[in-house]
């Protein structure tokens, strides 16, 4: 005998009255309605937000010729000190790129930066494992920043963990690459960046700590004033700590695998000084860079992440 075939199952829809029915499907229009509206609202948003931040941005094409004579960061410092009744306290005092030595432009890319010349300012992989890590705390206790990033963060936003912040400094960071070269962003950033309390740039920091100029740092020193970045308000190159000294033999041992970028012969404009041409280096003069290779340390990491005021939130 032939199995017998079962008839097919109906639908909800088809089992309820015609009344109800219609009533359903106009509520399932109504929920796709809410839903459309939702989303194009959302959207709107975040054009608008977006568009907002795109064009509040600073204009960065005037560092290229012009040295800033502050920064956000310095002015935060200054208003904390008033706030707190304390005297402001600021040494800071501009040197061309030239005038840095070569061991302490090494010893800052070993430190903060290897990968300096292969990214446009924005380093993925290092952005991606300080999300992971922060989602996996569920609090920002990593960061991922590119020097170009922490240049952006320090002349124009603040030291606030805010998500908003973090995509200013990422854009900001995009517009400096645009506009200035490696060198002019590593110049500024050796200038501008904190280096303990009212110490502002590598020739005060090399004076205050050192009592020489930036240009006669030795290998040592320049390690130590590197390694004292992820949270210069606490590591004192003067007073060095256990941690400090770990740091310094690090940064030493990986100066050597990084390139600084050459010295340019550029023009720049100073309200301090007149207007001067950067020297050229007769070493560097006409030579090609090598782009520095990609190197790891898994123990300058560690140990950024465990600052929680590390210079690169």
């Amino acid at each position: 005998m032939p199995a017998l075939e079962s008839p097919p199952l109906a639908s909800r829809s088809d089992s309820l009255p015609p009344s109800e029915n219609a009533v359903c499907k106009a509520l399932v229009k109504v929920s796709w309605r809410r839903t459309g509206r939702w989303a194009a609202g959302l959207g709107a948003l975040l054009f608008a937000l977006g568009a907002h931040l795109y064009l509040t941005l600073p204009d960065v094409r005037p560092l290229a010729r012009t040295n800033p004579t502050t920064t956000a960061f310095m002015e935060l410092r200054a208003r904390e000190a008033r706030d707190d009744g304390r005297r402001v306290r600021k040494l800071h005092r501009w040197v061309p790129y030239s005038r840095i030595a070569s061991s302490l432009r090494r010893a800052v890319l070993a430190a903060e930066d290897d990968g300096f010349f292969q990214h446009d300012g924005i380093e993925l992989t290092q952005l991606r494992e300080s999300l992971e890590t922060n989602l996996k705390e569920l609090q920002a206790v990593r960061g991922g920043s590119t020097i170009t990033q922490q240049l952006a963060k320090n002349l124009y936003l603040s030291p606030s963990r805010n998500p908003l912040r973090k995509v200013k400094e990422l854009l900001i960071a995009r517009r400096l690459e645009a506009e200035l070269s490696k060198t002019r962003i590593l110049e500024i950033y050796l200038n501008v960046i904190e280096w303990g309390d009212g110490v502002w740039g590598a020739e005060a920091a090399s004076r205050a700590y050192f009592r020489t100029s930036a240009a006669s740092l030795s290998r040592e020193q320049a390690a130590l004033l590197a390694g004292a970045i992820v949270n210069p308000r606490v590591l004192s190159p003067g007073r060095p700590s256990r941690r400090l000294l770990r740091r310094q033999q690090i940064v030493l041992a990986r100066m050597g695998r990084v390139v600084p970028p050459p010295v340019e012969a550029v023009t720049i404009v100073s309200k301090d000084e007149s207007a001067r041409p950067l020297g050229v280096d007769p070493a560097t003069d006409g030579a090609s860079v090598e782009r520095s290779a990609q190197t790891t340390s898994d123990e300058l990491k560690e140990d950024s992440v465990q600052s929680p005021a590390a210079s690169s939130p």
